[in-house]
């Protein structure tokens, strides 16, 4: 009887130290450097190049804008056609300014591609540890997990713009005054 609890004892012993390697294998694929940046790391770069590009290229548009706007107004009084060119020149170089400024679309566009590949990623990552673990157990351990708290009494608020077809429409919001 002995034996075969040993045996037994051996077995599990030998499944835990496999099921741990894999475990380690797959958490050294999530950390993984590349270029001296795990797939963590860069995420938070690229955000914010993004949030500072979408600053830039809005205080252009907003500055070029109002310079239109106020040769617009100054051209309708202008009668020397010296200085109605000199106003329409103006207005073509801020309407380019406009359209360089809105060309940052393509450069955000290849930083969330490559946040939404770490992410993907990550979650390619974490979902073949829940598979190693057991699907069952991960979900009984969640069950049993209190939610993280946050300081932050306003973050609940602050859940951004709705995805279309997800958002309040402005008639339901017509409504509820009604």
């Amino acid at each position: 009887m002995a034996d075969i609890n040993d045996t037994k004892l051996r077995q599990e012993v030998l499944n835990l130290f496999q099921y741990i390697e894999r475990l380690r294998s797959e958490v050294a694929t999530m950390s993984k450097a590349e270029d001296n940046a795990t797939a963590f790391d860069d995420m938070s770069v690229q955000l914010d190049a993004i949030v500072s590009a979408t600053e830039e290229a809005t205080n252009s548009i907003l500055s070029a804008s109002e310079s239109i706007s106020g040769d617009a107004m100054a051209l309708q009084d202008e009668t020397d056609p010296k200085k109605t060119r000199e106003i329409a020149d103006r207005i073509s170089q801020n309407t380019m300014t406009i359209m360089e400024a809105c060309s940052f679309q393509d450069l955000t566009g290849q930083r969330v591609s490559k946040i939404v590949s770490s992410v993907k990623f990550v979650e390619d990552r974490v979902n073949q540890m829940i598979e190693l673990w057991g699907r069952e157990e991960i979900e009984a351990l969640g069950a049993e997990m209190k939610p993280c708290e946050d300081d932050d009494p306003d973050k609940k608020l602050l859940n951004g713009p709705q995805l279309a077809g997800e958002a309040i429409s402005q008639d339901d919001i017509d409504a509820l005054f009604d």
